[in-house]
């Protein structure tokens, strides 16, 4: 059996013993398994699942994809993160072009014209390099995110990247998220404090209006929901 046929069957597994399990069973199961071969994804919208991850192991790695087109407050959170967990180490995945390279070769603003191509070649593309050099990632996706992320396990395989995949708050009301912040002061993006409730990359994220879903203000006006990241 090869290396992918046994995790892959390893995330079936874990998959049902890990069901129920809480944020931390999660991660101490990754890092029991996994030891240093795993990588713990941000978007640096706060630090919460890094916050968690380095309370099991302090030295994880952490995948930021640096997409020429963040907001300013998104660097300087992830700026910040070094600095308050000294040793994560953090793996800022680029795009094989920079953003003038692509305006040359797709001409500029190709986010307004076709977003799902930019989002591939600045963000699918890296991440799926990038992930190449793990065993497996972590990931803050929720179910309450959004319908597509209804039914998010806490282990699955990702066919897609073909590695085991851990989602360790899946579970987690918006309430339990938003408490953990209060509760232990965890770093969060300044712009969710204005009303940016779902960080992307600039020209594709807006500010959500109260009472609106928090994911309605990426790629606003256009029927696309998801970058491709997971799914």
């Amino acid at each position: 059996m090869t290396a992918t046929a046994d995790y892959k069957t390893l995330a079936e597994r874990a998959s049902q013993e890990l069901a129920d399990a809480t944020a931390e069973e999660a991660l101490r199961w990754t890092v029991e398994t996994f030891g240093d071969d795993f990588i713990v994804a941000s978007n640096m919208q706060d630090a919460v699942l890094i916050d968690l991850a380095t309370k099991v192991k302090s030295d994880v790695d952490v995948l930021f994809l640096e997409t020429g087109y963040h907001f300013p407050e998104t660097i300087g959170t992830r700026d910040a993160v070094q600095t308050v967990y000294p040793d994560v180490r953090i793996v800022n995945a680029q795009a094989e072009q920079s953003v003038a390279e692509q305006d040359a070769e797709h001409g500029p603003k190709l986010h307004d014209r076709d977003p799902t191509l930019c989002c591939n070649l600045r963000k699918v593309v890296p991440l799926r390099k990038t992930l190449a050099n793990y065993s497996a990632w972590v990931t803050g996706v929720r179910r309450v995110d959004a319908p597509t992320r209804a039914n998010t396990p806490i282990v699955t395989w990702d066919d897609r990247n073909g590695l085991v995949k851990v989602n360790p708050i899946a579970a987690w009301t918006d309430d339990e998220f938003n408490g953990y912040i209060r509760e232990h002061g965890i770093l969060e993006n300044p712009l969710v404090s204005i009303g940016y409730l779902s960080i992307g990359c600039a020209p594709c994220t807006a500010r959500v209006e109260p009472g609106q879903d928090p994911r309605s203000g990426r790629w606003a006006g256009q029927s696309k929901t998801e970058c491709g990241l997971h799914g």
